[in-house]
């Protein structure tokens, strides 16, 4: 779960803002906050309001910016990518900053580093409590590592081989990174926080953009799943005109997607521990959808979805993909996510969801993942248009955040919790007339001059 989100000086977030899923004072909705741990509760649910370019997206790519640094790290002697604040000739010169807090394997941590182009200046984790906070380590001046906690926690030689880890770390390059490519589980006995964040980024962050591949992270949630009753009854539910699907397998190899990611999937599932472990890949930009499933040690087998529709004579027709609606393509990727947040441990931040959706089938989405979700421990972050969101009969004033940019270019951060309102208030009608601020500012329309408006 992630408590609490620090960004600075990344593209149009000039100055610190914080994003954050800690429950105010409202005891509405309980079940929307998940156990405590360690005295710090979470939030199952955020909806990120905006204007277009208010700064919105922006937030998501610096959530997806850390995950990207931490998993797939930096190539050596390339800079790291990114754009900082570039409105002010200052912050250019300056650094950024994201950090992040979040919840993981029963512990609270907070990670986070400054860095530029050239070089991860600083780097920190700490596992912390509600009043308490414990150094794991810290990197200063790019290079100067305090590994005092790993020394105390190894045997002579395993934190040597820390230490080295350490020392071989590149300048553009997460420590977490460095870790997780060095084969540090084999030579130190005990690492398990660094680990445990590393794995929060892996396997637990999901990031879903409107027109992103997406692969899912969590290949074991398939097994012994009737995959064509689930999504049959999904796709029925959703009221897509579509009677079933089918599976056509095809050969593994001739999948049209970046060799890295073939790789990535055969090590993820011949790697898995279970027996028929799958996956499912959606590949945007050829319009199929794929069912990956270990079949032997050394083997991936490969399954084509088709669609099924019910024509005239009473007979069914195969369709591909491409062939159906945006909407309906929308709803087949949101599936498995759906899955995957009724099993738990996953955090979900999607921008622009409504993408292609019905504002109804929007609305029915969060109310069916909110009324479900009082044992579930699975957390789901949206940006969003679509304002018949806006209500407290949907979510609670903590849950409900603007994104407002300022003259100056800057997007500043700002909850609804911050307002007195009252349960019963029409907040969607407030926030369109710009109470809360985060909706368009539209010039006059007179003003346009390269027009000529017919107005007889």
């Amino acid at each position: 779960m992630l408590i609490r989100f620090t960004i600075e000086n990344f593209l149009s977030f000039r100055d610190r803002e914080v994003f954050s899923l800690i429950p105010g004072k409202g005891t509405l909705k309980p079940q929307h906050k998940a156990k405590p741990i360690k005295g710090i509760s979470v939030l199952k649910a955020a909806v990120l309001f905006g204007a277009n370019a208010s700064g919105k997206s922006n937030l998501v790519k610096a959530i997806e910016l850390g995950r990207r640094l931490v998993v797939e790290g930096t190539k050596a002697e390339q800079p790291i990518s990114f754009d900082f604040f570039k409105l002010d000739k200052q912050r250019r010169k300056e650094n950024a900053r994201i950090e992040y807090e979040l919840q993981h394997k029963n512990k609270n941590y907070a990670y986070g580093f400054i860095f530029n182009a050239r070089e991860i200046v600083e780097e920190w984790l700490f596992e912390i409590g509600k009043k308490s906070e414990a150094k794991i380590f810290e990197r200063r001046n790019s290079n100067q590592f305090d590994l005092a906690f790993f020394k105390k926690k190894n045997k002579k030689e395993e934190f040597h081989f820390i230490e080295y880890v350490a020392k071989a770390t590149p300048k553009n390059q997460l420590f977490l990174n460095q870790v997780r490519s060095s084969n540090v589980a084999e030579n130190v006995g005990d690492i398990e926080d660094v680990f445990n964040v590393i794995d929060w980024f892996q396997n637990t962050l999901n990031i879903v953009f409107p027109n992103s591949m997406s692969i899912r992270k969590k290949i074991e949630f398939l097994v012994n799943a009737d995959l064509q009753k689930i999504f049959t009854e999904m796709l029925d539910y959703f009221d897509t005109g579509i009677d079933g699907i089918e599976f056509q397998e095809i050969e593994f190899e001739k999948i049209n997607v970046p060799e890295e990611l073939k790789t990535e999937i055969r090590n993820g599932l011949l790697g898995s521990k279970m027996e028929n472990a799958s996956a499912i890949l959606s590949n945007i930009q050829d319009d199929k959808y794929f069912i990956l499933t270990k079949k032997a040690e050394d083997q991936v087998s490969a399954s084509l979805l088709k669609t099924r529709h019910k024509t005239a004579d009473g007979t069914f027709e195969l369709f591909d993909l491409k062939d159906e609606s945006d909407g309906t393509r929308r709803i087949m990727d949101l599936i498995p996510m759906i899955i995957d947040f009724f099993q738990g441990g996953s955090v979900f931040v999607i921008d622009e969801m409504e993408r292609s959706l019905h504002p109804n089938l929007v609305y029915d989405l969060f109310d069916f993942f909110l009324s479900h979700c009082e044992n579930i421990s699975s957390q789901f972050i949206v940006a969003s248009h679509e304002s018949s969101l806006l209500t407290q009969k949907l979510l609670r004033k903590d849950e409900i955040w603007f994104v407002v940019k300022e003259s100056e270019g800057i997007s500043r951060l700002h909850s609804l919790e911050e307002y007195n309102i009252r349960f019963d208030k029409e907040v969607r009608r407030d926030y369109l007339l710009g109470r809360y601020k985060g909706v368009p500012r539209l010039g006059n329309r007179n003003n346009l001059t390269v027009l000529t408006l017919n107005e007889g």
